[in-house]
Order: C-alpha cells, then structure tokens, then sequence
C-alpha cells in the first residue's frame, strides 16, 4: 500500500525547462544540446559553488505534546526533551564537469558532491573534547549525475545518468536552487528534436533493476529478473525560450509565451519485497521470494509561462494515477483488492515588476489533493503500522479497509515556506495555501546589491481527518529575509520565519494548543 503512494509520487521521469538560479545546474530538455558549438580543440569547463547554512529552530514541536503514537511533531533534544532551541549548521560542495569534443556533435558532463551536507562537527577525530580535527567520511564525494549529449543530423541523442526536472519542479525537481538539498536524477536513454518551433522529446527510463548477479570471469554485471525491473517511458513537448532569449525579448517590450507538456508511464509486474524492506539479518535477494505487483503508473503534466516586460505568470498542473495490484509485502499473504491512487496537484506563481526595478510583488498559490486517512502521508516507510486519528504522518492506504492512496505530494524542494511545510511535514501535501510576497533592492552598484525579500503564507488541509487536531486551518507564517549578493559569485542571506499554528496543529485529545515556532537562518554560497 505504501509502495502506492511511493511509485505514484514518484511519476516524475522528466526533464524540461527552468531557470536555474546558479551556474551549477540542472538540463533540461529545452537546454540539452545548446552548449555543443563548433570548437577547434577540447574543452573543460567547471562550475559549481560551496554553501554552508547554519540555523537555530526554537518550538518546532509547537509545545502541545505528543501525537497518540507517542512522537512528537518534530524531533526533541534527548537529554532535555524540554529544549525549546535546536541548532545545526551543514556544507556541501558542489561541482559540474563539461568535456567537450573538437567538433561540434558531442559533450560529456559529470556532476559530483562533496560533503553533502555534512553536518559541521560530526566526525571529529578522536575524543570529541579533544578532537583537533574532522573525519572524512565513508561517502565522502557522490557521483551524482554522468551522461552523453551526441548531436545527430536529426536530433540529441542522450544517454547515461542525467537531471530529472520539468516546469516549476512540482514533482521532478532537480534540486537546483543554492537551499535545496534533493538531487533528483535518472538513468536515462532519450532523444530531442526540433519540430515546428517546439522540442519533442522521447525517453526511457532505467527507474530500478535488480537482483543483479555477476557474470562468471567477468567484471560485469547482469539483471537476473527482468520481470522485477522498473521502467519508465515518456513524451515530452514544450516551447521554450530560455532566459537570456526572454531577457531579449523583455528589453524589447515584446511578450514570451512558454508552455510544454508531457505523458509518463511507469511498470513493474514482479516485486521482491525483501530487497527493500528493513530486515534484522541481510538478505540474500537472489534467493528472496517473488511476488505478483502488477503495478503500473501514468502522469500527466502542463506547464505554462508568460513572460511580460515587467512580470511573470508561470503555472504547473499534474495528474497522477496509478494502480497496484498485488499491494502485499508480504509472499503468502494476499489482499483481495488492488490499491489505487488519484493524485491532483497545481500551483501559481507571479512576479509584478521589472527585473531590474528596486521593488516587485506577486501571489502565488498551490493545491494539493489530500486522502481522509489519518495522518498527512508525506513519508513512506515501508512495513511501519497504519498512522492513528490525530498523527501527523503515515501511510494513506490501509488494506483490505483503505485501498486508496489520493494525496499529492509537492517536491520537496518546491518550497513554499521555512517551517510548516519544509520542516514539519517535509512537502506540501492535503493542502491549499496562499502566498503573498514582496522583494526590495535597498541599494545597487554595478558589483553587488543588498535587498530584502517577504512573505505571508496562509494554509488549510484538505481533510480534517489528516491533521493532528481534526480542523482544516493550519497556519500562518511570516518569512522576510535580507540578502547580499556580489557579481563574482558570493551571496549571503539571512533568513527568519515565525508560525502562527491554527487549529489544525492542535493536540484535541491532550486539550493542548500548539504555540507559535520560530527560525534564523544564516546562508552562504560561493560560486564560481
């Protein structure tokens, strides 16, 4: 039932345009493909930043106790569950790699992450009172994406492991923004062309393998149940000028009009339960039981954007469906009915102002179907029990009683806020909101800018049934933020956050009102 939820969420198998906000980034259909020009001899290009962030969060439990499954909203100090502040300050660096060949048809890029987000001081060496220096950790550096790019007469060929994005990030995000923290990535073969004035692209997707067995005198690998493997097939079309050709454009007084489109389908007829779920003794997957899933999964997803010379009004809307029709982890053991998922979701962005005007606002709103089951369904263990009336989390699907999983999950880096949702429940899930916001340049030279952005964010569950306290408010938070950033790539923020929690928070059964929570944040980002 969870794997439901799971699979359907995860839908996404597509790249498509977005601007990106650092020189480390993510392509997307719209982008693969442009950089390869006609060159004399090979080239490397590097890029990338360094960030650390440090943060104190004070109340995140929101003071009105535990769930009925004992937890508390948030997690607690262990020596003093009391505490009402936490702390925490992270890194990680970032690079991207570009080769390109002598010619103009073919490039190869590499992305790697270094100390991803490391929490700063947690491999001391030594004694920690008398630690003088820090660990390096086991994974210390990650491969996160590797692939191909070759230019045909009639098209990109692409191959290897690549970036997943499409539209706003709703539900393929690539993780690109300097705070975000996912890294969303396929194995991939695809194909992109240009037709008529829009890219149509075609792609199929490596999404799981396995059991995998090794073959005799080789250094090779080869997947020994084909019936279990995972994969995912898509079709994408969108129109799309860039960001420098809209800057064009805008300079010109002239409208751009962005849109695209595209269809995914995932399957699995076979699972094999014991290669993902938490086991005392490690098993052997080889030897591991199989069962009959019959899982299949289709999304569908529109993107539009118009850019005017002096505002933006970009929306996504994505529909999910998915079915399951063995939905038992268990061999042996089997639900009558099949799981099923419905999953709506959509979002509004606007900006009113010119870019490079000293102040611009917009609103922005968002929707996300929900599911009556208790709990708001943003994380999916495997094997946990079913979320009792007034918790905060669980599965939304509880055979052979529940058999449908219909919240939709945002990404989560599509974020909307700094506590509600990014820190308490993880993603914005069973839930509407309304986001009004603002920025500020208080003062512009040719080499840096020091300025100010704010918003307000108001939020209700779809369900009563999903909140903790059985009403639909949840809250209103404030986050204004003030920020520097310099021409060479150097950017510093800091950020504060305050939740005003709402009915919907409350603890009914304790007869406890959740308190306001409160955030400072302190980023910092090094480009180049």
């Amino acid at each position: 039932m969870k794997r439901a939820a799971l699979a359907a969420v995860a839908l996404a198998t597509v790249s498509a345009a977005t601007t990106v906000t650092t020189s480390a980034r993510a392509e997307g259909f719209g982008e693969l493909g442009r950089d390869i020009v006609p060159r004399e001899k090979a080239e490397i290009k590097f890029s990338g930043y360094l960030r650390t962030r440090g943060e104190a969060l004070y109340n995140f439990d929101l003071d009105r106790g535990p769930t009925p499954s004992g937890q508390p909203l948030f997690p607690v100090s262990r020596i003093d569950p009391k505490a009402q502040t936490l702390t925490h300050w992270d890194m990680r660096a970032r690079m991207d790699v570009q080769v390109f060949a002598p010619g103009s048809t073919l490039a190869v890029k590499m992305r790697l992450d270094a100390l991803d987000n490391l929490v700063l001081g947690s491999v001391p060496d030594g004694v920690p009172s008398s630690s003088t220096s820090q660990r390096t950790p086991e994974e210390s550096v990650k491969v996160r994406r590797a692939w191909g790019e070759a230019l045909l007469p009639f098209g990109l060929l692409v191959a290897g492991r690549m970036s997943t994005h499409w539209g706003l990030g709703l539900v393929a995000n690539g993780g690109e923004c300097l705070d975000c923290d996912s890294v969303d990535a396929s194995d991939r073969i695809g194909f992109i062309s240009p037709l008529a004035g829009h890219i149509f692209a075609v792609a199929y997707d490596f999404s799981a393998s396995g059991p995998i067995g090794t073959r005799p005198a080789q250094n090779r690998y080869i997947d020994l149940e084909r019936g279990t493997s995972v994969r995912t097939a898509t079709f994408a079309f969108l129109k799309w000028y860039g960001p420098d050709a809209i800057a064009r454009r805008r300079r010109a007084d002239k409208a751009s009009f962005e849109y695209g489109s595209y269809i995914t389908h995932r399957w699995q007829s076979q699972d094999i339960p014991g290669s993902y779920l938490p086991t005392a003794q490690p098993v052997d997957v080889t030897q591991s039981p199989s069962m009959a899933r019959g899982f299949t999964a289709t999304g569908f997803d529109v993107w539009l954007k118009l850019s005017l010379p002096s505002a933006r009004i970009e929306a996504e809307a994505s529909l999910l469906l998915a079915q399951v029709d063995q939905a038992s982890l268990v061999p042996g053991v089997l639900f009558r009915d099949p799981v099923k998922s419905t999953q709506f979701g959509a979002v509004l962005e606007s900006d009113f102002g010119k870019t490079e005007a000293p102040f611009a606002f917009g609103v922005d709103a968002g929707y996300a179907s929900g599911d009556s089951a208790p709990g708001f369904g943003v994380v999916q263990k495997p094997g946990a029990p079913a979320p009792k009336q007034g918790d905060l989390d669980g599965a939304q699907a509880n055979p052979p009683k529940d058999n449908r999983v219909d919240n939709f999950r945002f990404h989560p880096d599509y974020r909307i806020d700094r506590i509600l949702f990014r820190e308490i429940l993880g993603a914005v899930t069973d839930a509407a909101y309304l986001k009004p916001h603002a920025r500020l340049a208080f003062y512009r030279t040719p080499a840096f800018e020091i300025g100010a952005t704010t918003s307000a964010v108001g939020s209700m569950a779809m369900y009563a049934s999903s909140t903790p306290g059985g009403k639909r408010p949840l809250g209103i938070e404030l986050d204004p933020s003030l920020h520097y950033a310099h021409r060479d790539g150097f950017q510093a923020a800091l950020d504060y956050a305050i939740l005003f929690p709402l009915g919907g928070l409350d603890n009914t059964a304790l007869k406890m009102s959740a308190t306001p929570a409160q955030l400072i944040r302190l980023r910092l980002g090094f480009m180049f």
